[in-house]
């Protein structure tokens, strides 16, 4: 199964330490080597990153991770393909453009069955995970002509999360540059890292940060990966079926999609 890496920070901020560590999982300690991506919102704009070789070994993926690219929201995926080949295409997180902003979705499960609707918004590689990410797209802009409130969005996305869901494994990280949208149904993990900052030691490779040497006593950051990227320090895992809306590095909500416990 693929993994997923996002960010969420009250400030804009590098996601080089993590992502050195999940790049190892791309074809060094994990089978993950069917290609990975990487968006990053500056403003209103993003940069985005794919590519379809291995991440352990691509050379933009060194870029990545030496380049200190600084964000308040970050989405990244590194793939393990089961429905797809292995193409450029396939690789995520996938971009559209929705209400004047770019959105960016990224997913790791099968689901059973699915069958995208039809609408503006149109798979152009061969998985379920774009189709499922158009599909949810052409569900928000039939329901709403222009942007919704908050609370009304969340309320959509999460009933078509629970669609989804019903269907079989959906983890998953959406944004459109304001907030990040984590969903777990099987295997989801967080951390929040803030004032007094600490030495973090990454699982997957022999590295050390202390994160007080480059941080302020303000700054807030929350990272959200598949699996625990530290080996020092205590992540949170999600319940099955609990989804998190993430914002400057707090989350602003959080609930459970019906068809699970509460």
């Amino acid at each position: 199964m693929c993994e997923l890496l996002g960010m969420s920070a009250n400030v804009p901020t590098d996601i080089c330490f993590s992502f050195s560590g999940l790049m190892q999982r791309g074809g060094r300690t994990g089978p993950h080597c069917d290609g990975w991506g990487v968006v990053f919102y500056e403003g209103r704009g993003v940069r985005c990153f794919h590519d379809p070789a291995p991440c352990h070994s691509s050379a933009i993926a060194r870029l990545i991770e030496s380049y200190p690219i600084k964000s308040e929201n970050v989405i990244c995926h590194i793939r393990q393909a089961n429905v797809g080949r292995v193409s450029l295409a396939n690789t995520h997180p996938f971009t559209r453009e929705l209400w004047g902003q770019y959105w960016s979705f990224a997913h790791n499960g099968q689901l059973e069955g699915f069958v995208a609707r039809s609408g503006p918004f149109q798979a152009v590689g061969d998985t379920d995970s774009e189709a499922l990410f158009c599909d949810l797209l052409n569900r928000l802009r039939s329901q709403f002509s222009q942007m919704p409130a908050q609370a009304t969005l969340v309320q959509a996305i999460t009933s078509a999360c629970a669609d989804y869901a019903r269907l079989g494994v959906c983890n998953l990280l959406l944004s459109n540059g304001n907030w990040l949208f984590t969903l777990c149904t099987s295997k989801l993990a967080w951390i929040t890292r803030r004032a007094p900052f600490g030495a973090a030691q990454l699982s997957d490779l022999e590295l050390v940060v202390d994160f007080g040497e480059h941080t302020t006593a303000n700054d807030i950051v929350s990272v959200i990966a598949t699996e625990p990227l530290t080996s020092n320090e205590q992540w949170t895992l999600y319940q099955p079926g609990e989804w998190r809306l993430w914002q400057g590095g707090e989350t602003l909500a959080r609930g459970y999609l019906s068809d699970f416990r509460k």
